[in-house]
């Protein structure tokens, strides 16, 4: 009673109604009838009942208007982001489940709290979430929370791919990959337009060729990055590879090769103290003058059309090579920024047969166009021999491949960058995309081209891989 006594005093105050010391006796009577005190109890019970429904109210809203930050996904790429609710404060949500996420290509774990998937569309991502809080009815409708969630368009899906013209001067395919016999190993070689060039419907600047060199037991491989700024290239990196090849057809005949040949088994036996000096000037005088055969059938092959030669500039690799009885005889050349890399069988030792034009020549792109490399120093330094008992892999690529694979001119002479590559190649990566090397395997061509459609930001140039495996 006592209970009812306060409330009564505090509700008459409240409506400034003073109970007089004359009346004290008949308030005391007031407050003891049983029907004013179960109307005190009634009004009590009703004020706890809207303060309890005012709290779950205003609980609920704080949670539809808090701010819940979710990672940023991207279109066709996996996501996963957890609604850690002990972070959030939401310990007191006993229910909760996210609907309408058909069209998205995401899903909600609700015993993990974990939202995941691969998301179907870009743009800003309405998830609707529902819940219920502690202190809700069982079957009270589930109240509605909206988060938003960015995803980003997948970022190939800008580029065009605009063909290029068929009927322009000097067309050729955008894609080609191809494998086939090389000695007696295999090879495989893809060379794709980069996105910078389908972008705009201009032209696959790169190229390649390989050939068996008569009844020698050489052949050779060669690849070509074509300058970007030169508007003739495409056909400046084709003619470099054809024309490297058809001089080797012409000049490197048996009867030539003859004393070559007895030099390498002379320097194979360590017979011939002098073997090393005859085999670096045979490879010195060869190969130069088919560097400077590519170079003059150029220079007359653009004044022929009327065009600057720097219309046709372009880097020029290549590599001969022949199995003997005591192992494999490999010889290269190399203008501009294209690797050549050897693997020995074990995967230990990697051997850049080749100086990058990067650095240690000036720190600028040299084309087999240009004349002045020919009369440098440093031409001796563009030449590369090798004699070894075998190899896994010997690799040709450009600079497409080069540089977003390796990034810089020092990984190249690091075994373990290498077989980061090698494991690139066998799925390795964000795509899942592999290829495999092996030999029995017939839709390898294939494999190389589509892993060559890596994304990697800001590196979009034509890209060429060449492999001897």
């Amino acid at each position: 009673m006592e209970e009812t006594k306060k409330y009564i005093q505090a509700f008459l105050s409240q409506n400034k109604i003073e109970v007089a010391t004359s009346k004290l006796s008949l308030f005391d009577d007031f407050i003891s009838n049983e029907t004013n005190i179960n109307s005190v109890k009634i009004i009590q019970e009703n004020q706890k009942m809207i303060m309890a429904n005012w709290t779950l109210k205003t609980r609920i809203d704080d949670i539809i208007i808090q701010s819940v930050s979710l990672p940023n996904g991207t279109v066709d790429k996996k996501y996963e982001a957890k609604f850690d609710f002990m972070n959030l404060g939401w310990k007191d949500v006993i229910y909760s489940e996210i609907i309408d996420l058909e069209e998205t290509g995401l899903e909600f774990n609700n015993d993990e709290e974990l939202l995941f998937g691969n998301p179907l569309i870009s743009g800003d991502l309405k998830i609707k979430f529902l819940f219920r809080v502690e202190g809700e009815a069982e079957d009270s409708i589930l109240n509605e929370k909206i988060i938003t969630i960015i995803i980003n368009p997948d970022p190939k899906s800008l580029w065009k791919n605009i063909e290029s013209d068929k009927k322009a001067p000097f067309w050729k395919e955008d894609n080609v990959a191809v494998s086939s016999d090389f000695l007696d190993k295999k090879i495989v070689v893809a060379s794709k337009r980069g996105r910078s060039h389908a972008n705009v419907g201009s032209f696959r600047d790169d190229d390649f060729a390989f050939k068996k060199i008569n009844d020698t037991g050489w052949s050779i491989l060669a690849v070509s990055d074509g300058a970007g700024s030169a508007s003739l290239s495409r056909e400046g990196s084709k003619m470099s590879c054809d024309l490297a090849i058809s001089y080797f057809e012409e000049n490197f005949t048996s009867d030539f090769l003859k004393e070559f040949d007895e030099t390498l088994l002379q320097h194979n036996n360590q017979t011939d103290e002098d073997s090393s000096k005859k085999i670096s000037r045979f490879v010195y005088d060869n190969l130069s003058k088919a560097a400077w055969f590519v170079h003059k059938e150029l220079e007359k092959f653009a004044i022929n059309l009327e065009k600057p030669l720097k219309d046709f500039h372009s880097t020029l690799i290549f590599a001969l090579i022949k199995k003997y009885d005591f192992g494999y005889a490999i010889l290269t050349f190399g203008v501009g920024d294209c690797p050549i890399g050897l693997l020995n069988t074990d995967l230990t030792e990697i051997k850049l047969m080749n100086w990058l034009d990067v650095g240690e020549f000036g720190g600028g792109t040299r084309f087999i166009t240009m004349p002045e490399i020919f009369k440098s120093d440093k031409l001796q330094t563009r030449f590369g021999f090798k004699l070894v008992d075998d190899f896994s892999y010997l690799m040709l690529m450009t600079d497409g491949i080069y540089d977003p694979k390796f990034v810089v001119e020092a990984n190249l002479e690091k075994i373990e960058k290498w077989k980061e590559f090698l494991e690139d190649l066998q799925g390795k990566n964000e795509d899942g995309l592999s290829v495999d090397l092996n030999r029995d395997n017939d839709n390898i061509a294939n494999q190389l081209s589509n892993w060559m459609d890596f994304w990697n930001p800001g590196n979009h140039d034509d890209r060429t891989l060449a492999i001897i495996y």
